[in-house]
């Protein structure tokens, strides 16, 4: 196994008093070393379960999952949708780590920050008190914390929202993992805390060779950081590529929609921008066909009834470019080349 992640034909299922809520459905991807990979989607759409999915945080009584996620460590490698949770804990903070995303109410009002962040080091090296300690300093100065042994000793209402971030990612690397999931790192920070944090993240990917499994909706965020991006709607990937080919030549409409929705530097005050109409599915009785069929506005260039009888497939547009729609590919090469032209004109 090459990659550090691979996820293939993953289904996360929740029962509800109105059904049950398919909140993944067949989504496959992978991560290699040094990589950041992107999920992007509106809320809802399946990206945060996926991620939890991955670190074996949710609960098995309760959750209906299948396929398989395969997590490499060393020259080992894990299913962490049939290992028992032993196991995963093993994996967990050590092998694959996750930066949660919040980190106002993520973080423990009652502890200070460097024992906080030592407990996270103790759980795979128990009794090394000292140790954990010692690594909690470095990784405080290794995020950007200036006067990191006084700032260990404070608490969390003592720091910024910009530091908690910084802790949280501290808190993430205290184990040195090869993959890092990150669950909109950048939410609720202004501009510049946002540049400081994704730079930060690309150096220390730089230095230890860490994948790097980005979940966000902020398409900016992703044109900064990403090398491949999957497009998630409804639970399933409806187009996945390298960022160019996401952001210069999009094949799904759903992609298309994101990409005119973004506000366009230098745009004139009166000019309104252009939103995906409608909302999303409900996951409990989403469409057999295609999902985003209803909400879409090229369904007359498909096949007659292909969009409401016939579930698209994800095809690929080249070997490293997929996306699920049934409009033919002819069309939608040169239609949406213009669209995408024109939004950014």
């Amino acid at each position: 196994m090459k990659n550090l992640l691979e996820i293939n034909d993953l289904k996360v299922t929740f029962p509800t008093n109105d059904g049950f809520v398919n909140a993944v459905d067949g989504v496959s991807l992978t991560v290699a070393p040094g990589e950041t990979v992107a999920i992007v989607g509106e809320s809802g759409s399946g990206k945060t379960v996926t991620s939890l999915s991955v670190i074996g945080l949710h609960n098995p009584k309760v959750t209906q999952i299948s396929g398989s996620i395969m997590v490499k460590d060393k020259d080992e490698s894990l299913d962490i949708v049939s290992a028992p949770l032993d196991k995963i804990r093993g994996y967990r903070g050590r092998v694959v780590s996750m930066i949660f995303q919040d980190p106002m109410s993520s973080l423990h009002p009652y502890y200070k920050i460097g024992s906080q962040l030592a407990e996270a080091y103790l759980v795979h090296h128990p009794g090394k008190k000292e140790a954990a300690n010692k690594k909690a300093i470095e990784m405080l100065e290794l995020v950007g914390i200036s006067e990191p042994q006084m700032r260990a000793r404070e608490y969390p209402h003592q720091f910024s929202g910009g530091m908690r971030q910084r802790v949280m990612i501290a808190m993430a690397l205290m184990n040195d993992p090869a993959l890092l999931i990150a669950d909109e790192p950048t939410t609720a920070l202004d501009v510049t805390v946002q540049a400081q944090i994704l730079q930060l993240l690309k150096d220390l990917q730089k230095k230890s060779n860490m994948g790097i499994l980005l979940i966000t909706h902020d398409l900016g965020v992703v044109a900064q950081v990403a090398d491949r991006v999957s497009v998630m709607y409804a639970g399933r990937m409806v187009e996945q590529g390298d960022v160019d080919d996401i952001f210069y030549s999009p094949h799904a409409p759903y992609t298309l929609g994101l990409l005119k929705s973004v506000p366009k530097m230098g745009a004139k005050n009166s000019e309104r921008l252009k939103a995906i109409p409608g909302q999303p599915p409900s996951l409990i009785n989403l469409p057999k066909a295609c999902a985003f069929a209803p909400r879409c506005e090229y369904t007359s260039l498909a096949p007659a009834g292909s969009c409401e009888s016939v579930r698209p497939d994800l095809i690929g547009v080249t070997e490293s470019h997929k996306s699920r729609c049934h409009v033919p590919e002819e069309k939608r090469d040169k239609l949406f080349a213009a669209e995408i032209k024109g939004a950014r004109a």
